[in-house]
């Protein structure tokens, strides 16, 4: 049975070694040009669970998987894939993490969902439904991920 996070609490979420480091560069780059997002992103990584190098928690989003999710406000699905800001690409269903909606995604395992805020400040709940892997043979099973 899935846990799901009571509504003022954050989920817990599982972030690779090297996405954490790529992405808390990212967070200290982006503080003058982009700073609420910035801060939304230092506060995923501030309570993210790291793997060790070299491991991979096959069922929560990381940089470069496709995710599918319910936006649960509207009940619509989409299917996209979590980018580093210069692969995005929206035509593509390239999404930055640097997004509100990228931020919320990341670490976040299958069955999980976290509120969110949108760019013009309308308050949103997601739900991850699925997670494919480009690196699936790298991936650990999650009792040993944990």
């Amino acid at each position: 049975m899935t846990r799901k996070a009571s509504a003022g609490a954050k989920p817990r979420i599982t972030l690779t070694s090297s996405d954490f480091e790529k992405l808390s560069t990212l967070a200290e780059a982006a503080k003058h040009t982009m700073p609420e997002v910035a801060r939304d992103l230092s506060a995923e990584l501030d309570r993210a669970h790291v793997l060790a190098e070299g491991r991979l928690r096959p069922d929560a989003v990381h940089m470069g998987c496709t995710v599918d999710f319910r936006d649960d406000t509207t009940g619509r699905v989409q299917t996209v894939t979590l980018a580093y800001p210069h692969e995005a690409d929206i035509s593509k269903g390239r999404i930055s993490v640097l997004t509100p909606i990228g931020t919320a995604l990341i670490g976040l395992p299958v069955g999980q969902s976290i509120g969110w805020t949108t760019r013009t400040g309308e308050s949103r709940r997601l739900t991850v439904l699925q997670v494919a892997n480009p690196g699936v043979a790298e991936a650990v099973p999650e009792r040993e991920a944990i």
